[in-house]
């Protein structure tokens, strides 16, 4: 009599469960103890994939190729004896479907500062699979921790203005869990305001009173001056 099947072992044993389009995929599927014969199938949610039959106690391998958004979620393989009814199921196994990132972009409201003042960066990847993980630098130097975003949003640092060496160029970097994917934003620089002299409202208040006065004479030569100039004649 054939040895009582064991619920086999759903194994991966080459790529990621994280994939990408066009990954190769291969499952591993065995049932020990267990005697041969035994046919393993392949589902996924319920539907039949593939199906190998097994003469000794090597595993059967299934290689999948994620082509499509509806090649990715749960697998589960069955061992059964031919000829026979029932079975057992094994572990599953889920595929998710990751996307790489775009090149993240740092921006801030306002590209002008001074010193004492508070600003704000943003670092933004608009496409890529979530979570996406951000971070900050000043040069090549770190200057905030990671800050991972669940949601499609910015990720946003607040900086306090203190010095000359604060002007310097800011840069964001992205990634996510898709492999070898990190990118770096554009350089971002924040130029010193120029600070408003105090005699400068003064000069344009003098300029308008000499520009009013001028063209209060000017009116004034046609109705005033001219009939009084013959008037003395």
């Amino acid at each position: 009599f054939p040895e009582m099947l064991s619920n086999p072992k759903l194994v991966l044993v080459q790529g990621t469960l994280n994939v990408v389009m066009k990954q190769n995929v291969t499952l591993s599927c065995l049932s020990q103890p267990g005697s041969p014969p035994v046919r393993y199938t392949l589902f996924k949610h319920n539907q039949q994939v593939s199906a190998l039959n097994r003469s000794d106690l090597t595993p059967a391998l299934f290689t999948l190729t994620i082509s499509s958004a509806s090649d990715v979620g749960e697998y589960k393989c069955k061992a059964e004896y031919n000829n026979s009814s029932g079975g057992k199921y094994s572990n599953s196994l889920s595929f998710t479907l990751i996307e790489p990132i775009s090149k993240p972009v740092l921006s801030s409201p306002t590209s002008q500062a001074k010193e004492g003042q508070n600003v704000t960066l943003s670092c933004f990847s608009e496409n890529g699979s979530l979570p996406i993980t951000y971070q900050f630098f000043k040069g090549k130097q770190n200057i905030s921790p990671q800050k991972t975003m669940q949601k499609r949003e910015a990720a946003v640092i607040f900086l306090f203005i203190d010095s000359p060496s604060d002007f310097g160029t800011y840069k964001c970097k992205a990634n996510n869990s898709f492999p070898n994917n990190t990118k770096y934003s554009n350089g971002f620089n924040f130029t010193l305001a120029e600070e408003r002299s105090h005699s400068q409202p003064l000069i344009i208040s003098l300029g308008l009173i000499l520009l009013l006065l001028i063209l209060g004479f000017a009116l004034a030569i046609p109705f005033f001056i001219i009939p009084l100039y013959k008037a003395s004649e």
